[in-house]
């Protein structure tokens, strides 16, 4: 595990199912030098060839930790900080003005993060629009590479 000082961005998986998803999204937080999160249940091992496969060999540079309680990890965060992502909500991502620092909290693939946490962070609580109303939602890696580097030109970090 390798952590970045001061990162411009924390991306949260919230129980991540699909190793494939977690290692691309490992990927893009290496590339942009974000840290990644996960938190929860996880739907696989740590140790998963797919998970690795994923990311490449660009796990070392990572920045990443792994919390098993998600009640205690919110606790600790400053409130301000936190903005969730989900199909659930209405108001577009690109009205979160994001701060560095920030925690992008993106939910597991089948059922998205708490409905008690968006409720908590309605206010910090953001989608990705989609106008076929057929798509349920896209798919969880492209979702935070549209969320991260959005943020990231909002924030002027390139």
């Amino acid at each position: 595990m390798r952590i970045h000082e001061d990162p411009p961005l924390n991306v949260v998986l919230y129980e991540p199912q699909i190793p494939p998803n977690t290692g691309n999204i490992a990927r893009l937080c290496a590339a942009v030098r974000c840290h990644l999160i996960l938190l929860g249940k996880l739907g696989f091992e740590l140790t998963d060839s797919q998970l690795k496969r994923a990311g490449l060999d660009y796990w070392q540079w990572v920045s990443w930790e792994y919390h098993e309680d998600p009640e205690a990890f919110l606790q600790n965060l400053p409130e301000a900080s936190i903005r969730c992502l989900s199909v659930h909500v209405h108001k577009p991502y690109t009205q979160m003005n994001p701060s560095h620092g920030d925690y992008l909290f993106f939910g597991k693939e089948t059922t998205g993060l708490p409905k008690a946490w968006l409720e908590r962070y309605a206010e910090q609580a953001f989608t990705i629009p989609m106008w076929e109303s057929g798509v349920r939602s896209l798919n969880l890696g492209s979702s935070v590479a549209i969320v991260v580097y959005d943020a990231l030109r909002q924030m002027k970090v390139f």
